[in-house]
């Protein structure tokens, strides 16, 4: 299965489909919103042990809502699910909604990591400031985004390292285009020991995080598990994506496509899945292609969003930049 990445090689290059960014540098923290042009298949997949999450029980395929406008991640813990009112109130001044009489509801799932120990200044007073920062990245999405230390990827850490915001997406031999977002926060490394070297470096297409490749051969703690956790750090984790495709999907195939694409959590972040992290994965069909895979491209696509999310993993740690306070350098101040 041979892949190259989209023109952007971020996940708006999957058509109906854009993403906003708010960050407030002083509390180190953001919200990250993906907007869709009509409302798109989705599910959820949970694999975390400390999830934040709001509107995701209606995402399983037996209930009823079958799609969705918009998606939100967001910094801030469970302060951070405010940001998905200041998405709903951009959509429903836009007339945008799940029609029910009269009333459009829009329907925004979202899901929070934790950022809250990271040097920022939380003292925001009565309310939290996630609802205005969901309402500015919604006005702000479009085609084009940054990566790094910007939106819900403003706080994050790993082991040693800032996280970041990362995106990425694979042009299947078939047409069909595949895209991963994802806010990196993790407990776990997403290096090789104590290398500069990213787990996720198999899957890497045209040198986008450094082109270094592996380790050869692997160093002696390769396989030594490395962690926040201390007294300090190991709650202040969580690693929540979004993988997308153009493909028309039902809720169970977009499930199942939210299943394989915490594979790459786990190909690029060593450990994944922990106590201490609420890993998730949103999956959206937007259907622009007008096609539906028949079962040998539907494991393309599930292999290809365990690839793309490994890539956008790696792209956002790569991408992150310092800011007075850190807790952890960046990965480009390694030597």
């Amino acid at each position: 299965m041979a892949m190259k990445a989209g023109p952007r090689n971020l996940i708006t290059d999957v058509a109906g489909l854009t993403v906003g960014n708010a960050t407030d540098n002083k509390i180190k923290s953001g919200s990250t919103v993906v907007l869709c042009e009509n409302p798109a298949t989705a599910a959820v997949q949970v694999l975390g042990g400390a999830p934040g999450t709001r509107e995701t029980d209606l995402l399983e395929p037996h209930n009823t809502v079958e799609a969705i406008n918009a998606l939100v991640l967001s910094g801030g813990s469970a302060f951070g699910l405010d940001a998905a009112s200041g998405v709903q109130a951009v959509l429903r001044e836009r007339g945008i909604g799940f029609e029910v009489g009269t009333q459009r509801i829009p329907i925004v799932p979202g899901a929070v990591l934790f950022d809250m120990l990271n040097g920022g200044d939380k003292d925001w007073g009565r309310y939290p400031p996630y609802r205005e920062l969901g309402y500015e990245a919604a006005q702000a999405a479009s085609g084009d985004f940054a990566l790094g230390t910007i939106g819900a990827g403003t706080g994050a850490t790993v082991k040693g390292l800032k996280g970041g915001l990362g995106s990425a997406s694979s042009l299947l031999e078939s047409g069909t285009t595949i895209g991963a977002l994802v806010a990196v926060n993790a407990l776990g490394s997403v290096t090789v020991g104590k290398s500069r070297h990213f787990w996720a470096a198999p899957f890497e297409i045209g040198g986008e995080f450094g082109g270094l490749g592996l380790p050869h051969p692997l160093p002696s703690d390769a396989v030594e598990v490395r962690t926040k956790f201390s007294n300090a750090a190991r709650d202040a984790n969580t690693t929540i994506g979004v993988i997308a495709t153009d493909l028309m999907l039902t809720k169970a195939q977009a499930k199942r496509l939210a299943i394989a694409a915490h594979d790459g959590y786990a190909r690029a972040i060593w450990p994944a899945h922990t106590p201490f992290d609420g890993d998730l994965v949103f999956a959206l069909a937007t259907g622009t292609s007008g096609r539906t895979p028949e079962i040998a491209e539907f494991i393309d696509l599930c292999a290809a969003a365990a690839s793309t999310m490994a890539r956008a993993v790696a792209r956002g740690v790569h991408a992150a930049t310092p800011a007075d306070n850190d807790p952890f350098p960046v990965w480009r101040s390694l030597r």
